[in-house]
């Protein structure tokens, strides 16, 4: 068994390159009881090298903090290009689906060309804006408070109108997937209104680029068995397409 300085240089090289470690596995590849490998970890945080979770740990830098639309439309550019482009493939005729907020999913709304009617219900004015003028959508935005970093909707008026829907897809964005904690976003009634839009849709679909990956926001949506089929860039770490995978949980990569 490595001595306590290697067996912890091991850890933080393990982080750099995947952004987030399991306890059992650091102790099989390391030859470590569960314990030894915690009490690493602890050590590790009390010198903030890094953030435990349960039977986990990832980089200090994976709590998300909020940005302003305009700035995350800069980010990623061709991975939501791509990550668009394919969401547009599932749409079919007579979908009812909802849209949430966020730059992926605006991206989707500029990507989408179908030739046959579908409903749009949205929190977010950009998106409705972005379709307002497509023929073949009818578009349902949701009321309420306009959240300015997001552009969207947020509160009761549009919680309770997504109470009387039921849609068959959701599209939904997030600022982090920790498999451990979930999917997260960076505001607490971002999260409620995204809770909300969960339990009206019948398939859930997560559009995210690959830098969302091991990175927690500071607001909960949901368990990752919430969730249905996610997009995502051939970037994202294999471990956790694989956990996905496992899951039984649909990946397509772009």
């Amino acid at each position: 068994m490595a001595n306590i300085a290697e067996r912890q240089k091991f850890i933080l090289e393990q982080l750099k390159q995947q952004g987030y470690v399991k306890v059992s596995d650091l102790s099989r590849d390391l030859n470590a009881s569960e314990v030894t490998i915690r009490k690493d970890l602890k050590l590790l945080e009390e010198k903030k090298l890094l953030q435990r979770s349960h039977g986990s740990a990832s980089n200090l830098t994976s709590i998300i903090t909020d940005k302003h639309i305009d700035v995350k439309e800069k980010m990623q550019i061709e991975e939501k290009l791509r990550i668009a482009r394919a969401a547009n493939k599932l749409l079919e005729a007579e979908d009812k689906i909802i849209i949430a907020s966020g730059t992926t999913l605006l991206a989707f709304a500029h990507a989408i060309d179908i030739r046959e009617q579908i409903t749009v219900i949205t929190s977010s004015v950009k998106v409705s804006l972005s379709l307002c003028y497509n023929p073949f959508i009818d578009i349902i935005q949701l009321g309420g408070t306009i959240r300015k970093n997001s552009v969207s909707v947020i509160g009761h008026y549009a919680e309770s109108t997504l109470e009387s829907l039921s849609c068959n897809k959701l599209f939904i964005g997030v600022d982090g997937i920790d498999l451990e904690y979930g999917l997260t976003t960076s505001e607490l009634n971002e999260a409620r209104i995204n809770q909300q839009m969960i339990a009206a849709a019948q398939k859930i679909i997560v559009l995210t680029d690959s830098s969302k990956f091991n990175k927690r926001g500071f607001c909960k949506i949901c368990e990752i068995d919430s969730i249905h089929h996610i997009i995502t860039d051939t970037n994202a770490p294999a471990n956790v397409i694989k956990n996905f995978q496992e899951r039984n949980i649909e990946v397509t990569l772009v």
